[in-house]
Protein backbone atom coordinates (compact mmCIF):
# COMPACT_ATOMS: atom_id res chain seq x y z
CA UNK A 1 0.00 0.00 0.00
CA UNK A 2 1.49 3.45 -0.96
CA UNK A 3 1.49 5.96 1.89
CA UNK A 4 2.13 9.29 2.27
CA UNK A 5 5.97 9.54 4.22
CA UNK A 6 6.17 10.57 7.58
CA UNK A 7 9.26 11.54 10.09
CA UNK A 8 9.26 8.00 11.43
CA UNK A 9 9.68 6.53 8.39
CA UNK A 10 13.08 8.29 7.80
CA UNK A 11 15.12 5.44 9.39
CA UNK A 12 13.42 2.95 7.09
CA UNK A 13 14.32 4.56 3.71
CA UNK A 14 17.67 5.07 4.77
CA UNK A 15 17.88 1.56 5.26
CA UNK A 16 16.46 1.14 1.71
CA UNK A 17 18.80 3.31 0.27
CA UNK A 18 21.99 1.66 1.58
CA UNK A 19 20.51 -1.97 0.41
CA UNK A 20 19.53 -0.62 -3.33
CA UNK A 21 22.51 1.74 -4.29
CA UNK A 22 25.19 -0.27 -4.43
CA UNK A 23 26.39 -0.45 -8.25
CA UNK A 24 24.15 2.30 -9.38
CA UNK A 25 25.17 5.30 -7.67
CA UNK A 26 27.67 7.91 -8.67
CA UNK A 27 28.71 7.83 -5.20
CA UNK A 28 29.37 4.33 -5.46
CA UNK A 29 31.46 4.75 -8.52
CA UNK A 30 33.56 6.94 -6.77
CA UNK A 31 34.34 4.71 -3.58
CA UNK A 32 35.79 1.93 -5.76
CA UNK A 33 37.82 3.91 -7.77
CA UNK A 34 39.21 6.19 -4.79
CA UNK A 35 38.39 4.22 -1.87
CA UNK A 36 37.11 5.85 1.54
CA UNK A 37 37.38 9.91 1.01
CA UNK A 38 37.61 11.41 4.26
CA UNK A 39 37.33 8.70 6.39
CA UNK A 40 33.48 8.27 4.99
CA UNK A 41 32.30 5.89 2.95
CA UNK A 42 29.59 6.18 -0.17
CA UNK A 43 26.38 5.49 1.88
CA UNK A 44 27.09 8.34 4.19
CA UNK A 45 27.05 10.75 1.30
CA UNK A 46 24.34 8.85 -0.49
CA UNK A 47 21.93 8.92 2.55
CA UNK A 48 22.47 12.71 2.72
CA UNK A 49 20.92 13.10 -0.19
CA UNK A 50 17.90 11.15 1.25
CA UNK A 51 18.05 13.62 4.21
CA UNK A 52 17.51 16.56 1.65
CA UNK A 53 14.55 15.01 -0.06
CA UNK A 54 12.59 14.81 2.74
CA UNK A 55 13.52 18.06 4.31
CA UNK A 56 13.60 20.39 0.80
CA UNK A 57 10.25 22.45 1.17
CA UNK A 58 10.06 21.62 -3.16
CA UNK A 59 9.76 17.84 -2.07
CA UNK A 60 6.37 17.66 -0.34
CA UNK A 61 5.76 14.09 -2.18
CA UNK A 62 6.96 11.59 -0.84
CA UNK A 63 5.37 8.35 -0.76
CA UNK A 64 6.00 5.09 0.59
CA UNK A 65 5.16 1.23 0.10
CA UNK A 66 4.33 -0.29 3.19
CA UNK A 67 3.60 -3.69 3.12
CA UNK A 68 2.89 -5.58 6.50
CA UNK A 69 3.66 -2.42 8.60
CA UNK A 70 7.47 -2.58 7.18
CA UNK A 71 8.10 0.06 4.98
CA UNK A 72 9.64 -2.02 2.04
CA UNK A 73 10.18 0.94 -0.84
CA UNK A 74 9.75 5.05 -1.45
CA UNK A 75 9.77 7.66 -4.36
CA UNK A 76 10.80 11.34 -3.45
CA UNK A 77 9.51 13.73 -6.06
CA UNK A 78 10.37 17.61 -6.26
CA UNK A 79 8.20 20.51 -7.48
CA UNK A 80 9.47 23.16 -9.56
CA UNK A 81 6.27 25.63 -10.13
CA UNK A 82 8.26 27.85 -12.33
CA UNK A 83 9.77 25.35 -14.75
CA UNK A 84 6.64 23.31 -14.20
CA UNK A 85 9.19 20.23 -14.71
CA UNK A 86 8.79 18.02 -11.79
CA UNK A 87 11.93 15.91 -10.64
CA UNK A 88 12.43 12.48 -9.25
CA UNK A 89 15.17 12.70 -6.94
CA UNK A 90 15.42 8.69 -5.53
CA UNK A 91 12.75 5.46 -5.81
CA UNK A 92 13.96 2.37 -4.43
CA UNK A 93 12.32 -1.24 -3.59
CA UNK A 94 14.13 -3.59 -1.26
CA UNK A 95 15.47 -6.72 -3.75
CA UNK A 96 13.06 -9.45 -1.63
CA UNK A 97 10.17 -6.99 -2.72
CA UNK A 98 11.22 -6.51 -6.46
CA UNK A 99 9.87 -7.66 -9.21
CA UNK A 100 6.19 -7.47 -8.21
CA UNK A 101 5.54 -3.89 -9.65
CA UNK A 102 6.27 -1.80 -6.61
CA UNK A 103 8.58 0.48 -7.88
CA UNK A 104 6.27 0.96 -10.96
CA UNK A 105 3.39 1.73 -8.79
CA UNK A 106 5.31 3.83 -6.74
CA UNK A 107 6.69 5.61 -10.28
CA UNK A 108 3.46 5.85 -11.05
CA UNK A 109 2.00 7.00 -7.50
CA UNK A 110 4.68 9.97 -8.03
CA UNK A 111 3.72 10.98 -11.64
CA UNK A 112 0.20 11.61 -10.67
CA UNK A 113 1.15 13.85 -7.46
CA UNK A 114 3.31 15.67 -10.16
CA UNK A 115 0.34 15.91 -12.88
CA UNK A 116 -1.58 17.30 -9.40
CA UNK A 117 0.79 19.62 -8.57
CA UNK A 118 0.42 21.17 -11.79
CA UNK A 119 3.94 19.76 -13.55
CA UNK A 120 4.02 19.53 -17.19
CA UNK A 121 6.95 17.67 -17.00
CA UNK A 122 8.60 14.69 -15.21
CA UNK A 123 12.27 13.91 -14.80
CA UNK A 124 14.40 11.37 -13.46
CA UNK A 125 18.07 10.22 -13.71
CA UNK A 126 19.52 6.95 -13.82
CA UNK A 127 22.90 5.75 -14.74
CA UNK A 128 23.78 3.30 -18.15
CA UNK A 129 25.09 0.74 -15.10
CA UNK A 130 21.49 0.66 -14.12
CA UNK A 131 19.20 -2.21 -15.85
CA UNK A 132 16.14 -1.54 -13.80
CA UNK A 133 15.93 2.02 -14.81
CA UNK A 134 16.77 1.78 -17.85
CA UNK A 135 14.14 -0.75 -18.33
CA UNK A 136 11.27 1.03 -16.62
CA UNK A 137 11.38 4.69 -17.56
CA UNK A 138 11.10 4.06 -20.72
CA UNK A 139 7.97 1.96 -20.10
CA UNK A 140 6.26 4.53 -18.45
CA UNK A 141 6.83 7.30 -20.99
CA UNK A 142 10.46 8.64 -20.11
CA UNK A 143 12.93 9.42 -23.13
CA UNK A 144 16.40 9.95 -23.13
CA UNK A 145 17.67 13.06 -23.84
CA UNK A 146 21.24 13.46 -22.59
CA UNK A 147 24.05 11.63 -21.26
CA UNK A 148 26.60 12.70 -18.72
CA UNK A 149 29.87 12.28 -17.52
CA UNK A 150 30.94 12.83 -14.09
CA UNK A 151 34.99 12.71 -13.49
CA UNK A 152 36.29 13.08 -10.16
CA UNK A 153 40.08 13.99 -9.30
CA UNK A 154 42.18 13.91 -5.71
CA UNK A 155 42.92 17.82 -4.70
Amino acid sequence: MIRSYRPADLPALKHITAVCFPGVSIDHNIEQRFGLIGGRDWQFRKLRHIDDDVADERARGVFVWEEDGEVVGYITTRIDRESKIGGIPNLAVLPHCQGQGMGRQLLEHGLAHLRAAGMEYAKIETLAQNPIGAHLYPSLGFEEVARQIHYCTRL
